[in-house]
């Protein structure tokens, strides 16, 4: 379990967690005169450091204040863009996130820029940062951002399913039963799915997927993007499920949506598919709801065919 030092005491990189604290010496910086503070967002690059913007560089070199999900990782960036960090370091990972928002928001409200950055991407897309926007812009204090790389994006372009339309859906959950009910809904989406997911829990989603979704949907397993071992598997969701054993690293998921041709099986068949669902572990409820998602049918109907003497 992760531990902080009390607020005000040297962490071991040698950020200070005071978000308050004054490490200027007196010295006008970014934010300028009172009142002229902002919440900045900086998109990291996922991999490689030479995906850094001009802008992002900028930023850590002016920043009053950066808010970093790991200090010693926006440290190694930095010294690889050669970019010294004078700015006042806070770590901002999820533990720590709520806590933080009182002292950052009084620094930007006293005029300084806040400097928010995640490990790879953009702030607040599953990663800390969502609830610290909500809080600034509640407050009525500017929020604005320096864009960067997004491994959601990277992945749709990539994998080769339509881009036109998509939904970003995070992380499946990690209970089993919670999960099934999850997919179950995404059953019927129309438009392109997007995930992310552990490499730890990547097959029992997937298996996951192709007991909810159908082991025919054209999906793409996208790993390590832009980073030396970068690869894209394209195949059907039971192909790649087939062949998961080996994936190591980051991983984002492209599924494609529903294609609309709804084929009404016969009682025997979703009997059949409940029964599948409940020999590996789902109970009847949980099977009988991924079943009726699965064909758009009535949750009473693949009920009745299951129970059916």
């Amino acid at each position: 379990m992760r531990t902080e030092p009390p607020l005000g005491a040297q962490g071991a990189d040698g950020a200070d967690d005071a978000a308050g604290a004054d490490h200027s010496g007196g010295t006008a910086r970014a934010g300028g005169a009172a009142g002229g503070g902002r919440l900045v967002l900086g998109g990291t690059p996922l991999g490689r450091p030479a995906d850094a913007s001009p802008a992002l560089v900028e930023a850590l070199r002016t920043a009053d204040v950066i808010a970093a999900e790991d200090t010693r990782r926006l440290r190694r960036l930095a010294g690889d863009l050669g970019v010294p960090i004078t700015a006042h370091l806070v770590s901002y990972y999820e533990s720590v996130e709520q806590s933080r928002i009182p002292g950052l928001l009084e620094r930007i409200a006293a005029g300084d820029t806040v400097l928010l950055v995640t490990d790879a991407g953009m702030p607040s897309v599953s990663d800390p940062g969502y609830r610290l926007v909500a809080a600034a812009a509640d407050a009525g204090l500017l929020v604005t951002s320096v864009p960067g790389p997004s491994a959601v994006l990277t992945a749709l372009a990539l994998s080769g399913l339509p881009s036109d339309r998509f939904t970003f859906e995070g992380f499946p959950p990690r209970k089993t039963g919670e999960r099934q009910r999850f997919l179950a809904e995404l059953a019927g989406e129309r438009r392109t799915m997007v995930f992310f997911e552990s490499v730890h829990r990547l097959q029992a989603s997937l298996d996951a997927m192709v007991q909810a979704l159908d082991a025919d949907r054209p999906a793409a397993l996208c790993r390590e993007l832009t980073k030396t071992y970068e690869e894209v598997r394209r195949g059907t969701l039971g192909e790649i499920a087939a062949g998961a054993g080996d994936v190591k690293g980051e991983v984002t998921l492209v599924v494609a949506g529903a294609s609309g041709q709804v084929r009404v099986p016969a009682a025997d068949e979703l009997a059949a598919a409940v029964a599948e669902l409940v020999d590996a572990g789902s109970s009847r409820r949980d099977a009988v709801d991924a079943v009726a998602a699965r064909h758009g049918l009535a949750r009473r109907a693949v009920y009745a065919a299951a129970t059916a003497r």
